[in-house]
């Protein structure tokens, strides 16, 4: 075992992949790091009181290691003018769900300063964190207290800005990934490098553990990607129809009948570039040939039409984030799939060994 499990306590290198909007539950976290590998807690939604209860929660049934994962307050950009253009487009989508006239939040996402402070007060032993670089006083003040820190990176320049912003390990983000993409240092359409590319070339220019995440679906990815000279994956995609995930109905639904030509890369839903399974509302904005709003200002404008639509399961108006490997999907427990996990990487050593002679 490498030294990110050993650190860790992992006897599978499986990292829980940090899925916001509902789907990562404490229960799902708990599950994942009672065996064997690390839960992800998905707090970057969640208000500062939610963030204190969920890791309390977590903590009530584990004593096992943990992460909690916040978004860069980097990602976030000024509002343009858009405004009336995206209401206009969304309002035949309210009327259908029953819905008052979309209309600006007051505040479009939670306040970064304050999750870190219900973070910090929380202590996880692990933070992880994506779409850009953490303040520098927010790294200064969770390295203090001795938090490990993982960052997320879609490119080798992107890889090295967090090695020198001081984290402790990277994932290095494979195209293949479903939801949001981590990009910072370049236009998003630019990072596009698939897993197999990107994580040996990371591992090359980085001095500390690299994490693979991308289309991980079974053992047989898992052990590709150590063989690339990853510590561990990141597997997001494969957990959403675990029991324990909070993912809705209509979205378990979809994503059981999901393949892998059937994702796609939109910003139609928050305004960032994100993987998931094509459907009504994202043909219908992509005719549209509207400008999106800026995140994470198109996120909170669609926010209201995809609760309602998961209520009414109307799919075709829900962000049905998934990876290229959704056909791989299983229905089971998360500790289930763990064991499955366990198994088939057991099995892919021995085939390789077959096969090397």
């Amino acid at each position: 075992m490498n030294d990110f499990c050993r650190k860790h306590g992992l006897s599978i290198p499986v990292v829980l992949a940090p899925m916001g909007g509902g789907p990562s539950t404490p229960e799902l976290v708990v599950a994942v790091s009672n065996a064997g590998g690390l839960g992800s807690l998905a707090a970057a939604y969640s208000s500062a009181e939610r963030i204190q209860q969920d890791i309390a929660r977590v903590r009530e049934l584990t004593a096992r290691p943990f992460a909690v994962n916040l978004f860069s307050p980097q990602a976030q950009l000024p509002l343009n003018d858009g405004i009336k253009a995206v209401a206009d487009f969304l309002r035949p989508y309210h009327e259908r769900l029953g819905l008052k006239a979309p209309e600006l939040p007051q505040k479009p996402i939670e306040n970064f300063d304050e999750q870190l402070d219900a973070v910090s007060k929380a202590a996880p032993p692990i933070v992880s964190f994506t779409f850009g670089l953490l303040p520098p006083k927010a790294t200064d003040r969770l390295k203090t207290q001795g938090t490990y820190l993982i960052g997320t990176a879609t490119t080798v320049e992107e890889a090295k800005q967090l090695q020198q912003a001081g984290v402790d390990a990277v994932i290095a983000q494979g195209s293949e990934a479903g939801a949001h993409r981590g990009t910072f240092a370049v236009p998003a359409e630019a990072a596009l490098i698939g897993t197999v590319a990107l994580v040996p070339q990371v591992v090359d220019a980085l001095r500390i553990p690299v994490i693979a995440s991308g289309g991980i679906m079974d053992g047989r990815g898992l052990v590709a990607a150590l063989a690339l000279g990853a510590s561990a994956v990141q597997m997001g995609t494969a957990f959403l129809a675990c029991q324990e995930a909070g993912t809705s109905a209509v979205y378990r639904e979809a994503l059981t009948h999901g393949r892998e030509d059937q994702t796609t890369l939109t910003r139609a839903f928050s305004g960032r570039v994100a993987r998931g399974l094509r459907n009504e509302f994202i043909e219908k904005w992509n005719a549209s040939g509207l400008d999106h709003l800026p995140y994470p200002w198109q996120n909170a404008l669609t926010q209201p039409m995809r609760r309602a639509a998961a209520t009414a399961r109307q799919a075709g108006l829900l962000s049905l984030w998934a990876g290229q490997g959704v056909g791989m999907l299983r229905e089971t427990t998360a500790e289930q799939l763990m064991t499955e996990l366990r198994e088939e990487i057991k099995q892919a050593w021995s085939n390789l060994k077959d096969q090397l002679g």
